[in-house]
């Protein structure tokens, strides 16, 4: 390890960094002429790595994250790959509550000829999104769920993948400092229990799924069988899926 990673591994360490050497080497790598210095004071003060970065990793790929947009999770991996399982080339797949378009991603690199959609209420998601999907091809929509979607795209998607948001709001506080201060906080307030934005989901998605479509809603382990049944209420054939390596969980409704 060069000098200048040794000084800020033991930098990080002594701010409670959990990873301080993988870090510590990313940062430097990331650093150009004497920023460095202002991207491991950036870090300690408490601001998620991959902003910092430029990018996040997310299935094999290096997507792009720009600061303030919510971070893809390693957990979300589950609902890219069991998105992509269920879509063909030529299929048309809609990652809704995008963040930064990681699913969107993914789902067309694993399948490629998709056409990928995705949607975002946050402005800031949204160019994120169309930086991450421009060398696939897909189009980022803005506005809330369903309502930021043209009508023709009514009744087209094969997949629809959603990451809304799933934590109660009294459970925010709890979370790690670099997500509750640094993310927006409508990427992270479910509501009450949580599931506010899988209700919404839920009633809408089936008038937007070709048939024999599939809805995917990643959720928390706790609330699964509750995002399963929001889904059998409107109509769909729901069933449950995890992957314990990750802690992913996703509810899947197949019309």
């Amino acid at each position: 390890m060069i000098p200048a990673a040794d000084d800020v591994v033991r930098r990080l360490r002594a701010a409670g960094v959990v990873f301080a050497e993988e870090e510590a080497t990313l940062l430097v790598e990331a650093a150009t002429g004497d920023g460095l210095e202002a991207l491991v004071a950036r870090r300690i003060a408490g601001e998620p790595l991959e902003p910092l970065l430029g990018w996040a990793a997310f299935d094999g790929l290096r997507v792009p994250v720009d600061p303030h947009v919510f971070v893809p999770r390693r957990r979300t991996e589950l609902l890219a790959r069991a998105g992509a399982t269920l879509a063909e080339p030529g299929s048309v797949v809609l990652d809704l509550c995008c963040g930064t378009g990681a699913v969107g991603l993914a789902m067309a690199t694993r399948v490629p000829g998709v056409a990928v959609h995705a949607a975002d209420v946050d402005p800031a998601a949204v160019a994120n999104a169309r930086r991450t999907l421009a060398p696939v091809g897909g189009t980022v929509w803005e506005g809330d769920l369903f309502a930021a979607l043209p009508g023709r795209l009514r009744g087209t998607f094969a997949v629809i993948a959603v990451n809304a948001p799933y934590v109660p709001t009294d459970r925010i506080a709890d979370m790690p400092r670099e997500a509750r201060d640094f993310e927006p906080r409508a990427a992270l307030d479910g509501g009450a229990d949580g599931l506010d934005l899988h209700r919404r989901v839920a009633a809408a998605a089936t008038a937007w799924l070709a048939p024999g479509g599939a809805l995917l809603i990643e959720t928390g382990r706790t609330q699964a069988a509750w995002t399963a049944l929001l889904i059998e209420r409107a109509g769909l054939t729901a069933s449950v899926t995890s992957d314990d390596e990750i802690d992913g969980t996703v509810a899947v409704g197949r019309r």
